[in-house]
């Protein structure tokens, strides 16, 4: 039974990034190439990196400014940071009075029913409901426009390990971010352009897209020590049908994220649309993904467990490489490819 701590590493706080990079395309891409070793590159080199008929898949999903700041009746702060709706996030924004499940900080100031204020702002009200575990609350949001409401007063929900201020909330969403739902960014999908992907269709490279709604898991780190116990929280997904016709012309699919990897792994096994609380871990049986663009993860994570079960154990030989020629990690950090065919 595999213990966490396999999946630790040494991860100096400077190496975290805490600002993006001006020039999207200007990250690093460390390529794996098994045991040939890996090259050095940067993303702007993709073009040349893929091939005519591979086919790269993004998801689409766009982050709310989720993060809320609030008063409660006694004067205290409570945080809310929404995760989820109880429902389609583009109806839930639409509606007048919706349903949402939140992470709420300190939860246990907040009793059932407690309605919380924000300064300056009438139009959107909030009661907190019922305890869901794990800092978990149900919460009710009642606007005439949510959506306008969320711009206004919340902000981006930046991980806990980014302490820089983020000046341009933009660099926290993708180029081709399109319905609103997530509680997080698909980071990997950050580092492309307009420029890029229209570069990756001239050579030949089909672009094509996914939703998944990045949700709880983003923020809970491993709380157990066999992998075993750990429970993956469910994310809502969607694989067009168009999405699912490239992808039996392509040659090799290259999921842009492990959100991507989830979707498209999820809708293979359980139908194009739905809710996935797929854990990929060894031994895992990859139906779709073949490459992996992806930014270097947290110690003690599921998406280092899903890179394992992706290329296995050399991942810590790539992150060492990546530590010692200077790369960035994280969400602002640099980036690498993945070959799961390579040997």
């Amino acid at each position: 039974m595999t213990s966490i701590d396999a999946f630790d590493y040494a991860l100096p706080s400077e190496r975290i990034a805490q600002v993006p990079l001006d020039d999207r395309t200007a990250s690093k891409l460390l390529v794996d190439g098994g045991s040939a070793g890996a090259r050095h590159h940067h993303v702007s080199d993709l073009p040349s990196l893929l091939s005519p008929g591979d086919l790269l898949v993004v998801n689409d999903t766009k982050v709310l400014p989720a993060r809320i700041f609030t008063t409660r009746p006694t004067g205290g702060i409570t945080e809310l940071l929404l995760l989820e709706p109880d429902g389609p996030a583009a109806s839930a924004l639409r509606d007048e009075r919706s349903e949402w499940v939140a992470l709420v900080r300190p939860s246990k100031k907040v009793a059932p029913g407690t309605r919380l204020s924000i300064d300056g702002e009438s139009d959107l009200q909030i009661t907190v409901g019922d305890d869901l575990g794990e800092g978990r609350r149900r919460v009710v949001l009642e606007s005439t426009g949510l959506e306008a409401a969320l711009e206004r007063v919340g902000q981006m929900p930046l991980p806990p390990y980014i302490t820089e201020t983020l000046t341009d909330s933009d660099r926290y969403q993708t180029v081709y971010a399109d319905r609103p739902g997530s509680a997080a960014a698909p980071t990997a999908g950050l580092h492309l352009t307009d420029e890029l992907l229209a570069s990756l269709r001239a050579a030949g490279i089909a672009i094509a897209t996914v939703e998944l709604v990045v949700g709880l898991d983003t923020f809970r780190p491993v709380m157990v020590d066999r992998l075993d116990d750990h429970r993956m929280h469910s994310e809502r997904y969607r694989v067009p049908d168009a999405t699912a016709a490239a992808i039996t012309q392509a040659s090799r699919v290259v999921a842009v994220g492990t959100t991507t990897v989830r979707a498209l792994e999820a809708a293979a096994r359980s139908g194009p649309e739905g809710a996935t609380d797929i854990f990929i871990r060894e031994p895992f049986d990859f139906q779709v993904v073949d490459l992996l663009m992806t930014n270097f993860h947290m110690p003690k994570s599921t998406l280092l467990v899903m890179i394992e079960a992706f290329i296995g154990p050399r991942w810590r030989d790539l992150y060492a490489e990546a530590l010692a020629s200077d790369y960035r990690f994280l969400s602002f950090g640099d980036a690498m490819l993945l070959d799961r065919t390579a040997r």
